[in-house]
């Protein structure tokens, strides 16, 4: 009983805080853990074809999300479990209230109109509407997230979290396996878990609540969000265009091939939004306190440690390719590399981004994030015929160095603006870093053909890791001594 005893004092010495942090973060390496282990299992059950309509469905679901929620359970919301803490109930129910009448005018404007829909979407009717009450669903779910994560309530979310990772891959292997329409069959298994789970809490959001409407929190949430919806849509473009793009210039099979792809080279994107969930906290406290140059350093080594383990990921490419999709799936290994590469722009974007959101510049966060999706699109448009489907790789690519340079200038027009200067960004040491990461990322490539001194070459790299592990522990250490400070 003794060790159990101390276990259990040393667990409640944690701050309530961070174990709130911890939990969350947990939640999000359950959530995209299974789904990411499981891709294998239907890979190896499905074909490219069957595999591309699920991409295309989620695909569709992402961009018609921002539409119809306006990514209400984000952006405004944090700010008004603040601003309304004493009413937490009435205004999540106010904002549920203005998902439901979104999904509602959704269907009028849809129903009449539904075959060009479906011809456009390429997709039938029964699953937009199936996609309708998904994303209402889903918002609902991410609304009582929020609120239990300003409450410091977080078992609930753990157990929903769980329960809902392990139930939708185990449903839609059930319902995989035992029908021809395997691709639809993938869709309704993930669809009715999230929809069983999130009409609850909409229910339960909305009785509670009871202020569906509220003049003055729909005035606020709406105020909030709606210039918004061309930066939360830009985004959706970039992760949605491609797919969308290759199902109907190249053909569902192609989009299924580079969805794998994709799925691989973004898998690490979970561990991206878990530094930044503690580095954007900490870098808004050091601009309050004056302190921006402390950045410098901690920025450098976050994408240093980002270029390290997306390199690998490149390098292992082939290897990765046919463990999660099988030889069917060979091809899509060229794919990975740009993919890749644009995760790491995607750090540096949000590097600026930060800078941007603290002094509440939407104007030019927003006309960035436009100016890159839709040199995306262009680009997708004149390519993918010439190319075929894999120069979506690349124009992905370019399109996010469009967006981190425009962002680049963003931070220090605001910077400059605010009377700060640009002490916080060491811009030579990312740019030699990005630039190495290429080279050696396109070196990688080249070998994909040459396995042996491919894999030399990552044992070394491993080998060196291991020799050198006590400083880069050093460097760990420095870096939370840093942003403990928050």
């Amino acid at each position: 009983m003794g060790k159990a005893d101390d276990l259990k004092n040393k667990l409640n010495e944690i701050p309530l805080t961070l174990k709130v942090s911890l939990a969350y973060t947990v939640c999000g390496i359950i959530q995209n853990g299974i789904s990411f282990l499981t891709v294998p299992i239907f890979t190896r059950i499905m074909d490219t074809e069957q595999f591309g309509v699920m991409t295309v469905y989620m695909s569709w679901f992402s961009v018609l999300t921002v539409f119809l929620t306006l990514q209400l359970p984000f952006g405004s919301f944090s700010k008004a479990m603040i601003k309304f803490e004493d009413d937490r109930e009435g205004y999540l129910s106010a904002v549920e209230g203005i998902c439901f009448v979104l999904s509602i005018i959704f269907l009028v404007v849809y129903l009449p109109f539904r075959e060009v829909f479906n011809t456009w979407f390429g997709l039938p009717t029964v699953f937009i509407l199936i996609m309708d009450m998904e994303i209402l669903a889903r918002a609902s779910i991410n609304f009582w997230m929020g609120k239990k994560r300003f409450e410091f309530r977080y078992v609930a979310v753990v157990l929903v979290t769980v329960l809902s990772s392990v139930s939708i891959p185990v449903l839609q292997y059930l319902l995989v396996v035992n029908t021809e329409n395997k691709g639809n069959a993938r869709i309704i298994g993930e669809a009715s878990v999230t929809i069983l789970v999130g009409i609850t809490l909409f229910i339960i959001g909305i009785t509670r609540g009871k202020k569906a409407f509220d003049k003055d929190y729909w005035k606020y949430a709406l105020g909030f969000n709606l210039p918004l919806v061309p930066y939360y849509l830009s985004q959706i473009i970039f992760d949605a265009s491609d797919r969308i793009m290759i199902d109907h210039l190249v053909g569902t099979d192609k989009a299924g091939i580079y969805g794998v792809a994709y799925t691989i080279s973004v898998a690490l994107n979970f561990v991206l939004v878990a530094i930044n969930n503690s580095y954007t906290p900490w870098i808004y406290k050091m601009i309050k306190e004056g302190k921006n140059e402390k950045n410098k350093n901690v920025c450098n080594i976050i994408a240093a440690f980002m270029a390290c383990i997306l390199l690998l990921l490149i390098w292992m490419a082939p290897e990765a390719i046919l463990i999660i999709g099988g030889s069917e799936y060979t091809e899509a290994k060229w794919i990975v590399p740009p993919v890749a590469m644009s995760v790491l722009l995607l750090f540096y974007t949000q590097i600026s981004a930060n800078y941007e959101f603290y002094f509440e510049n939407k104007k030019t966060l927003t006309i960035a994030a436009i100016v890159a999706a839709v040199a995306n699109i262009v680009l997708n448009y004149i390519f993918i015929p010439v190319f075929g489907y894999m120069a979506a790789g690349y124009t992905t690519l370019f399109s996010y160095i469009v967006l981190t340079f425009l962002n680049f200038l963003a931070r220090k027009k605001v910077l400059r603006e605010n009377g700060m200067k640009d002490t916080g960004v060491d811009t030579r040491v990312l740019l030699i870093i990005f630039a190495s990461f290429i080279i050696l990322g396109f070196i990688g490539m080249m070998l994909y053909s040459a396995n042996i001194i491919r894999y030399v070459v990552i044992a070394v790299a491993l080998f060196l890791m291991l020799i050198f592990r006590k400083k880069l522990l050093m460097i760990y250490e420095m870096i939370k001594r840093d942003m403990s400070l928050i």
